[in-house]
């Protein structure tokens, strides 16, 4: 029984944060939380900025559960320009991840993963990005989960990121990045590559597990209960893990933000994690002193 709950923990982890962080967020329920309205949307206005949106999504998904209603298309087509927690315009953006994807100090997979493990992992690499174990063998072992996670989806994957980019060039509109991919990447440098790799193990040994908690995550999402979100991942984060992966880039964002919305409209989307909690984007936007209220038609 241990042992199982620990598999469901870490697969919850590694689910959390491919709903909020790019590259690859789920997350104490209280009646506060419970009070406030569930929402994807919100606009943001006042303290010098130009009228603005924070659209929180889930970076990766059946095509069955994606939708784009009327309110957030109009949002976007309101505002001036879009901003992704990544300039997923940039044409160095891939050759940029490659430089980055490594282990540092030399670390291979083979130093954390048995032979039974490699070679799972080298078949379920080889079903789902192409290209076998030889190839990812210096991966850091959460790239390597974003490789092998589509297998998970049930059909076409589908992208909020992508389809925004898509239709951002259709109207000819900038975009913009709130971070970059070295930053991005740098991230999984500051979490121990074993517990990585004890994730990574859990989430190739359990797939039955991973297809059960991935429904649960988008049956939340499509809920637009961003405090369900960020609460589940305060279950099964450290201290130290909410910090880096979450809070901080939270609060780096908010200024960023108000910078680049100061004399354009703009769209903001970053992953839903990122929206709810005490310290997620929606709060602190508030507390910076901005009137942010839920968009829902």
């Amino acid at each position: 029984m241990k042992r199982e709950a620990n598999i469901l923990a870490n697969v919850r982890k590694t689910l959390i944060l491919i709903v909020g962080i790019l590259i690859g967020t789920f997350i104490i329920n209280d009646g506060k939380a419970q009070k406030k309205k569930n929402s994807l949307l919100w606009e943001v206005e006042g303290n010098g900025i130009m009228t603005s949106y924070v659209y929180g999504t889930f970076h990766l998904l059946p095509q069955a559960d994606f939708s784009l209603r009327s309110e957030i298309t109009e949002a976007f087509d309101r505002s001036q320009q879009i901003v992704l927690e990544l300039d997923m315009d940039d044409p160095g953006m891939q050759m940029e991840m490659m430089k980055n994807i490594s282990m540092k100090d030399g670390k291979t997979l083979d130093q954390f993963l048995n032979e039974e493990e490699l070679e799972l992992l080298d078949v379920q690499l080889r079903s789902s990005a192409g290209f076998g174990l030889a190839q990812a063998k210096t991966f850091k072992p959460f790239m390597v989960e974003t490789l092998i996670l589509p297998s998970f989806i049930e059909g076409t994957p589908a992208s909020y990121e992508l389809t925004f980019v898509q239709r951002a060039k259709g109207q000819k509109k900038e975009i913009l990045g709130l971070e970059t991919v070295e930053f991005q990447t740098s991230l999984f440098d500051e979490i121990p590559y074993e517990d990585q790799a004890e994730d990574l193990v859990e989430m190739l040994s359990d797939r039955s597990a991973m297809e059960s908690i991935f429904e649960q995550m988008i049956k939340v999402y499509k809920e637009e209960d961003i405090e369900g979100l960020y609460n589940a991942s305060a279950d099964y984060f450290n201290a130290q893990e909410l910090e880096v992966l979450l809070h901080k880039r939270n609060r780096d964002w908010i200024p960023k933000m108000g910078e680049m919305a100061k004399d354009k409209s703009t769209f903001f989307a970053v992953g839903a994690g990122h929206l709810g909690g005490d310290d997620g984007v929606i709060s602190l936007l508030k507390k910076a002193g901005y009137k942010v209220k839920p968009v829902k038609k």
